[in-house]
């Protein structure tokens, strides 16, 4: 059985090695480099299953790399910094990483993002299993893979567009905060601003008009904050 490969792009060697025994040890297979001008020079092979990518490598920004991966490549990408701030976090999710983790970070916690990132992203073109919860006729919502199908196609969905529209659907028609959606979505996330809600659902309608060209079913409630119709 072929190993997926996930591209480590970080020029500290004792996170590389880490990372890279963390998940052999875990069914993948890594490969590592330390620069970003290298690392899209690899990625141009296009068999890696996932990218962990540094935002602070010495010849570029990760968020450079990250913005020309974007421009041929949907792999997913999770983001290493050494940088928490917010405005680093919303940059780095409105270039399209599917999550940001800070260091220093549990080798097995990233274990487990990686792993629930690829169940969101692989096999989305499958039907939905008959184990996937009902959410409407539209979406089914598949809490344990941790993914959604709109329209009978699995979205390809970040972790906290997961979250943020599982909780949508989990009472449509019912209109939640900011505050109420920073208090179910990002509870691991103390000092996210209320601002990031707004950005994840401008990703989320983008992708949803993918799969629902005709209509927006995230509904704006213009001071009081965000429902879905399903």
């Amino acid at each position: 059985m072929t190993l997926m490969k996930i591209l480590i792009v970080d020029d500290e060697p004792a996170i590389v090695d880490t990372l890279a025994y963390a998940l052999a040890a875990n069914g993948f297979e890594t490969e590592s480099c330390g620069l970003g001008g290298e690392a899209l020079a690899v990625a141009k092979a296009g068999d890696h299953a996932f990218v962990i990518l540094d935002v602070g490598l010495p010849d570029m920004s990760g968020f450079d790399v990250c913005r020309e991966l974007r421009k041929k490549s949907g792999v997913p990408i999770l983001f290493l910094t050494a940088r928490a701030e917010e405005v680093d976090r919303i940059v780095g999710l409105e270039l399209g990483a599917d999550d940001y983790v800070s260091k220093p970070f549990s080798p097995r916690e990233l274990v487990s993002r990686v792993r629930a990132i690829l169940r969101r992203t692989h096999g989305r073109e499958e039907a939905p299993s008959p184990a996937a919860t009902a959410a409407s006729s539209t979406f089914r919502v598949d809490r344990e893979g941790m993914r959604i199908a709109c329209q009978g196609q699995w979205l390809n969905l970040t972790r906290y567009e997961y979250l943020l529209l599982a909780c949508l659907l989990e009472h449509p028609s019912r209109v939640y905060s900011r505050a109420a959606l920073m208090d179910k979505v990002w509870t691991d996330a103390e000092e996210t601003e209320e601002r990031t809600v707004d950005t994840h659902i401008k990703t989320l309608r983008v992708k949803l008009r993918a799969a629902l060209p005709e209509r927006d079913p995230i509904v704006t409630h213009r001071g009081l904050g965000y429902s879905i119709d399903p």
